[in-house]
C-alpha cells in the first residue's frame, strides 16, 4: 500500500495542488473511515509551522465519520497541543491526505521551474535575467541616465530590493557590478565609478562606496520605447506596483553580451559577440529567412570575447551555432621580446588571456609549475599590468626555445582554455537549447511584436490628438459663435453640452475647445492647428501602412539596429585562427634538436645527445656507447632531429614509423628501450635500417638492398602513411633479408659493395621506381660465399665522375669512398678512381682484403669540406662489444683502389670486430667539444 501523509494545508495551497490531489484525498478519506480512530497521521514539519503561523486564515474543516456520544462529527485535530490538551487554541482545519512522493515531486518541480524562469536562465527575447532586467528598470525609474550624475550603488540596490527583487542584497550588487565590468561584458550596460573589481578577481568595494549610472548603449538598446506600450507590465512581488516582463531590446542582447547560469538540472553558457557582426547577421536573416548557417558565419564568424585572445579553429563554433552545444578553444595573445641583446635572452609577453581566466591565478600557477620543474626554461615571471593594459613578462633562460616554452604554457596552464557553449534560454515560457538561427528568429518575432505594439500605441495617440485638433479647428472657424455660446451658458457642463450640440463635436473636442487660452485665438495659432492636423494625418497614414506591411516592419528593424551599429560598434577583439590546431601535441612542446639514434642487433634502441661522444684521434680505443646486454652488439648509428619521422625497416621487409622523440632519451651507459615496446614487431623480426624523414617530398625515393643482392627504388611518399602494424616495403625471396635502406634523388649515385670488397657505382635514375610489393632487380653478381656488405648514396651535386678511368693518374680530390674493414682498418679512395658500372655485374675491386676479413661499411665522404679542401666530417666506429670511437675523416689517408690495405682506425685486440659505423655531418661536429 502506498505511503500517504495527512498534510495540513490551507485552502490557497490546496488549490495549487489541482484536482488530482482532491481525488487522492477522497480515496484516502475512504480508507481512513475503515481504520481505527486512533490511527496515526504523518504530518510534515513545514505544514505544522505553516498552520501555526497562519492563524488569521480560517481553513475549511474536514469532517470525519467517527461520531462522538452527542452524534456530532468530531474535530479533526487542533494546533497548539495534542488531542485532549485543553491548553491549545482550537483552529478549524481541513486535513488533505496526499501521497508523499507525489507531493515532493510537485513541490520540487515548482521550485525548479521557479529557479529556471525567475533566476538562472535569460529570456531569448531581451537576453536578460530577471535580476538584470529589474536593475536596469529601477535605474531608469530613478533617472540615472548616461548624462546624469552618478548615484550610490547602495541606493540602486535598495530600490531593486524594495520594489522588484525580494532576494539578498549581495546577489543584486554582484549582478550590478558584473554589468559594469568591461572584462566580463563585451558591451557594459552600466557605467561604474569606483572600484568594481579586476581581472585578478579582486572584489569590488562595498556598495556604499561605489557609484553607477546607465550606459548610453543601454538606453538606446533597452529603454527607448519602454513607455510606448511595447511590452507587458506585471505586478511586482507584493502587488504594490508594476514592472516590465521584458525590455524592448533592439538587437539580440542574448548573443551580444552572452550569459551564464546554473539552474536545477540544466545550465546555460552563451558567448558574447561583436555588435557590428551581430547586426549584419540579423540583416541576413531578415533579407533571407532561409539563409544557411554558412551565410551567417560570413557575417559573424564567431564569438568576440571582451578579453580578446585567439580562437583556434571554427569547428567548435560551427557545432555551437548549429546545435547549441560546442567547444570553442581560446588561447591568450603573446609576443616574444628580446630583453638582452648581448646574451640574446628573450621573454614571453602575455598581452591578452582567455575569457573568464583569473590573471593572478594564472601567474601563480605558472610559478608553481616552474618550481615543480614541470615548466622548464623560465628564469623569472612578473606582472607589469597597469591601466594602459595587460603585460605579464615571463623571462626565459638563455638556452630556452620560446616556442617550446610557449607550447608548454598552453598545455599546462589556463593560457589556453576552452569555452563550452550551451545556449539554453527561455522561449515561450520553457527552457530550450537553441542554435544561432533559432535565436535570431526568436528575437525577430519578438521585435516584430514590439514594433507593432509601438505603432498601434502611436496610432491611437495620433488618432486621439487628430480628433481633438479637428474639433479645435472647427471652433476657431466659428469663433464668434463659440464665444457667444460660452457667454450664454451658466456653467462648464452647460457650455460643453451646447458646443457638442451646436457644432456636432465630441465631449473631448468640446473640453479641449474650452481649455484654449485667449492667446491661441489668433489666426496664426489656427494655422498651427491646421498644419498639426495635416502632419497627424500623414503620420497616421504611415503607421497604418507600417502595420499592414511585414516588409516595412523588417526594414524598420534593420534601420534601428544599423543606428546602434553606427554609433556603438567597436572592432573585433578576438581573432579566429583557422591554421592553428587547438590541440597541443607532444611535438609542439619538444625542441627540434639533433639527436643520435643507436640500434642494437638484439632490437634495443636509445636516443642520446650528440655531445655524448667527444672527439678522439685515430688509432685510439674509444669510449663505450653503453652497457650492452649479453651477446648483443650495435647495428646502426644515425643522426636525426627529434621531430623527424623515423622509418624502421625490418629484415622481413616490413616498415614501421614513429617520431624520433617517441624513443626515450637516455645516458651513454643506459641499455636502451626494446623496440617491441615502440613497434608491433612479430616474433623473430629484427630492425635492420632506420631512416629519418623530415618531409615526404616529391621526387624523393628510398633505395633498398638485400643481403643477397636485390635492389629496388620506391617513391618516398609511399611511406607517408603507415599503420601501427606496419606495411610491406619489399617482397623477399626465401632466405633473403632486407639489410640497407637509403634516401636518394634521381640524379644521385648509389654505391654498394660486397663483403669481399667488390664495388659498383651507378646512377639512381637507372633504377625504375617500383611499388612497395615488388622484389626489385639484381644489384651485383656475387661470388660463392659472398654477400652484400654496405650501401651509400652520393648526392648529385657532389660528384663529377669521368666517363673513362685513367689508372696512371692518381686522383686525391674529393669526394671519396670511405672503406672500413672488420679488423679496424680503413682508407679513403677518390670517387674518380671508379667508373659507373651497370647493375647485375661483378663490379670493381675497391678494397683488397685478407681471406679472413670482410668489409664492414662503405661511406661517401667529402660532403662537407674545410677551406683547405679537406673533409670536416667524422666517423663513429662501434665494435661488437659496444665500444665506440669517433675519428676525423681527414685523418684517414687517401689510398689507391685495389692494392693498399688501409690504416688502423681502431685497435681491436680486446674489442672483437667492427660491428657498425656511422658518418657524422659537419653540423653535428660543430656541437662537439674536444677533450
Amino acid at each position: 500500500m502506498a505511503l500517504s501523509a495527512a498534510l495540513r494545508l490551507p485552502l490557497p495551497r490546496l488549490l495549487l495542488l489541482g484536482p488530482s490531489a482532491s481525488i487522492l484525498g477522497a480515496t484516502s478519506r475512504r480508507r481512513a473511515a475503515a481504520a481505527p480512530a486512533a490511527a496515526l497521521h504523518f504530518l510534515s514539519a513545514s505544514s505544522l509551522r505553516y498552520s501555526s503561523s497562519s492563524r488569521s486564515v480560517r481553513p475549511l474543516r474536514a469532517r470525519r465519520r467517527d461520531r462522538d456520544d452527542d452524534g456530532r462529527a468530531a474535530s479533526a485535530g487542533g494546533t497548539g497541543g495534542g488531542e485532549g490538551d485543553g491548553g491549545g487554541v482550537a483552529v478549524k482545519e481541513r486535513v488533505v491526505p496526499v501521497e508523499l512522493h507525489k507531493e515532493a515531486t510537485e513541490a520540487y518541480m515548482a521550485y525548479a521551474m521557479s529557479v529556471l524562469l525567475g533566476r538562472a536562465l535569460p529570456d531569448v527575447r531581451d537576453g536578460l535575467k530577471p535580476v538584470h532586467r529589474r536593475i536596469l528598470y529601477a535605474m531608469h525609474e530613478m533617472g540615472l541616465a548616461s548624462r546624469r550624475p552618478f548615484r550610490k550603488c547602495a541606493r540602486v540596490v535598495g530600490e531593486v530590493l524594495g520594489k522588484f527583487h525580494p532576494h539578498g542584497d549581495s546577489a543584486v550588487y554582484e549582478s550590478l557590478v558584473r554589468m559594469a565590468q568591461d572584462f566580463s561584458m563585451r558591451y557594459p550596460l552600466v557605467q561604474g565609478h569606483g572600484n568594481f573589481g579586476s581581472i585578478d578577481a579582486d572584489p569590488p568595494a562595498a556598495m556604499r562606496y561605489t557609484e553607477c549610472r546607465l550606459d548610453s548603449l543601454t538606453e538606446a538598446m533597452f529603454l527607448t520605447d519602454l513607455e510606448l506600450n511595447t511590452v507587458d507590465f506585471v505586478p511586482n512581488f507584493d502587488n504594490s506596483q508594476k514592472e516590465p516582463s521584458l525590455l524592448p531590446a533592439r538587437v539580440p542582447s542574448l548573443l551580444l553580451n552572452g550569459s551564464s547560469g546554473i539552474a536545477v538540472g540544466m545550465a546555460t553558457n552563451i558567448p558574447p559577440h561583436n555588435l557590428g557582426e551581430l547586426v549584419d547577421a540579423l540583416s541576413v536573416i531578415i533579407e533571407n529567412p532561409e539563409a544557411t548557417l554558412q551565410e551567417l558565419l560570413e557575417c559573424m564568424p564567431g564569438p568576440d570575447f571582451p578579453t580578446g585572445g585567439l580562437i583556434l579553429g571554427n569547428q567548435g563554433i560551427l557545432e555551437a551555432y548549429k546545435s547549441g552545444r560546442g567547444r570553442v578553444v581560446v588561447r591568450g595573445k603573446t609576443d616574444i621580446e628580446t630583453i638582452d641583446e648581448k646574451s640574446k635572452r628573450t621573454a614571453i609577453i602575455i598581452k591578452e588571456i582567455p575569457y573568464q581566466t583569473n590573471k593572478a591565478t594564472l601567474v601563480e600557477r605558472i610559478a608553481e609549475l616552474v618550481e615543480d620543474k614541470v615548466l622548464e626554461g623560465i628564469s623569472d615571471i612578473r606582472d607589469e599590468s597597469d591601466r594602459s593594459g595587460m603585460r605579464v613578462v615571463i623571462e626565459l633562460k638563455r638556452s630556452a626555445d620560446p616556442a617550446i616554452v610557449l607550447n608548454n604554457l598552453y598545455r599546462h596552464t589556463a593560457l589556453q582554455s576552452s569555452f563550452s557553449c550551451n545556449m539554453v534560454a527561455i522561449l515561450d515560457g520553457q527552457p530550450k537549447l537553441m542554435g544561432l538561427k533559432e535565436i535570431l528568429q526568436a528575437f525577430l518575432d519578438f521585435r516584430c511584436s514590439v514594433i507593432e505594439r509601438r505603432a498601434r500605441f502611436k496610432l491611437s495617440q495620433a488618432l486621439e490628438r487628430k480628433h481633438i485638433v479637428e474639433g479645435i479647428v472647427v471652433g476657431l472657424d466659428n469663433l464668434d459663435a463659440v464665444i457667444q455660446i460660452i457667454r450664454e451658458t451658466s456653467n462648464h457642463a452647460a457650455a460643453t453640452e451646447a458646443l457638442v450640440k451646436e457644432f456636432d463635436l465630441s465631449e473631448k473636442q468640446a473640453e479641449a475647445l474650452l481649455d484654449i487660452t485667449l492667446r491661441k485665438l489668433t489666426s496664426l495659432e489656427r494655422k498651427k492647428y491646421v498644419d498639426e492636423a495635416k502632419t497627424l494625418s500623414e503620420e497616421i497614414s504611415k503607421l497604418n501602412e507600417l502595420l499592414s506591411s511585414k516588409k516595412l516592419i523588417f526594414q524598420l528593424i534593420q534601420e534601428e539596429a544599423a543606428e546602434l551599429k553606427n554609433k556603438f560598434a567597436t572592432p573585433r577583439r578576438s581573432f579566429i585562427e583557422d591554421s592553428i590546431s587547438s590541440e597541443v601535441d607532444d611535438i609542439d612542446i619538444i625542441p627540434n634538436e639533433e639527436v643520435l639514434l643507436i640500434l642494437s642487433e638484439k632490437g634495443y634502441v636509445k636516443r642520446m645527445n650528440p655531445n655524448t661522444f667527444n672527439l678522439q684521434h685515430r688509432g685510439t680505443i674509444g669510449k663505450s656507447v653503453g652497457k650492452m646486454r649479453m651477446n648483443d652488439s650495435m647495428s646502426d648509428f644515425i643522426v636525426c632531429q627529434t621531430h623527424d619521422h623515423v622509418l624502421y625497416f625490418s629484415d622481413k621487409g616490413i616498415v614501421y614509423s614513429a617520431r624520433a622523440y617517441k624513443i626515450p632519451e637516455c645516458t651513454r651507459i643506459a641499455a636502451g628501450t626494446p623496440l617491441v615496446q615502440l613497434l608491433s614487431l612479430s616474433d623473430g623480426e629484427r630492425i635492420t635500417s632506420i631512416i629519418p624523414v623530415s618531409e615526404f617530398g616529391e621526387d624523393q625515393y628510398l633505395v633498398m638492398l638485400t643481403i643477397n643482392g636485390y635492389i629496388k627504388k620506391v617513391p618516398l611518399n609511399a611511406f607517408s602513411t603507415i599503420r601501427s602494424t606496419g606495411i610491406i616495403s619489399i617482397q623477399l625471396v626465401p632466405g633473403d633479408e632486407l639489410k640497407w635502406v637509403r634516401h636518394c634523388g634521381n640524379d644521385d649515385l648509389v654505391a654498394f659493395a660486397s663483403q669481399m670488397g667488390m664495388v659498383i657505382v651507378n646512377s639512381c635514375n637507372k633504377l625504375r621506381a617500383l611499388g612497395r610489393k615488388t622484389r626489385g632487380v639484381v644489384a651485383m653478381k656475387l661470388r660463392e660465399d659472398d654477400k652484400m656488405a654496405a650501401m651509400d648514396i652520393i648526392p648529385a651535386t657532389m660528384h663529377k665522375m669521368p666517363e673513362r678511368y685513367n689508372s696512371r693518374v692518381r686522383d686525391l680530390s674529393p669526394p671519396w669512398l670511405l672503406f672500413i674493414a672488420e679488423n679496424g682498418l680503413g682508407k679513403r679512395v677518390s670517387l674518380n678512381a671508379f667508373r659507373q658500372g651497370n647493375f647485375n655485374r661483378v663490379g670493381l675491386q675497391g678494397y683488397k682484403l685478407p681471406p679472413d676479413c670482410r668489409l664492414a661499411a662503405v661511406f661517401f665522404a667529402g660532403f662537407s669540406l674545410t677551406d683547405e679542401g679537406e673533409s670536416d666530417e667524422q666517423v663513429v666506429l662501434v665494435s661488437q662489444s659496444g665500444t665506440a670511437n669517433r675519428i676525423k675523416v681527414k685523418d684517414i689517408s687517401i689510398q689507391s683502389r685495389a692494392a693498399s690495405r688501409g690504416v688502423i682506425l681502431m685497435r681491436l685486440e680486446h674489442a672483437g670486430k667492427i660491428q657498425s659505423a656511422s658518418l657524422i655531418s659537419a653540423a653535428a661536429a660543430e656541437q662537439v667539444v674536444e677533450d
